[in-house]
């Protein structure tokens, strides 16, 4: 499975990652923070057709181009259930407090813990992490972890945000990510990569 990743929005320097299946060359796009067409034109560009936008949670540094790439793709948005409501309202994906009011079409799919989604040949796991935002998730790969605002480099996502839960966090973060191989590759919502094992040894927010 093949992974790049783009910067679209500078203000909140989301990661937006295309993954796909280099073979059958059929992908996703995960967390499309903006500039919708950039991100299809690249896909394009890569050679393969997007079948999935997959948001890890509703908020609005994430969702910001999901209706204009639909349009372009005919692409499934899949969000978990519990963030579906963050998707058309900018009071709830907060958008609006940053004077960027951000709307997404209702998904098309819900997202639930365990489930697992087909990119050509390849398969991602779905991992229900709450904890930043109720319906947070990660995304488990052949030996990476796509890991949206729970996990990143030797720091976590936001808990003082309305919906979030500091306590969730650690326990998604624990019983969820830490019990995965130390040599698995993380790729974070914001920042560089990192793996399990750094973070088990490094993160000040886990406390066992």
């Amino acid at each position: 499975m093949q992974i790049k990743k783009l910067i679209l929005l500078e203000t909140f320097d989301t990661n937006t990652y295309l993954i796909w299946d280099r073979i059958e060359k059929v992908g996703t796009v995960i967390d499309p923070a903006n500039k919708a067409e950039v991100i299809f034109k690249e896909s394009q560009r890569l050679g393969f057709e997007i079948k999935y936008i997959i948001n890890t949670h509703g908020h609005g540094d994430h969702i910001g181009a999901n209706g204009k790439l639909k349009e372009l793709t005919g692409a499934e948005i899949c969000i978990h259930q519990l963030d579906n409501d963050k998707l058309k309202n900018p009071e709830l994906n907060f958008s609006i407090f940053f004077d960027y009011h951000v709307t997404s079409p209702s998904a098309d799919r819900f997202l639930e813990d365990n489930e697992i989604i087909s990119i050509g040949s390849e398969q991602l796991k779905v991992l229900h992490t709450p904890g930043h935002s109720i319906g947070s998730i990660c995304l488990l790969g052949n030996g990476f972890l796509i890991s949206g605002d729970t996990l990143f480099f030797e720091g976590v996502g936001r808990t003082d945000l309305p919906g979030s839960d500091e306590n969730e966090l650690r326990q998604s973060i624990k019983e969820k990510l830490f019990i995965l191989p130390d040599r698995t590759k993380v790729f974070p919502g914001h920042g560089g990569v990192t793996t399990i094992g750094h973070e088990k040894s490094h993160n000040p927010f886990i406390i066992f």
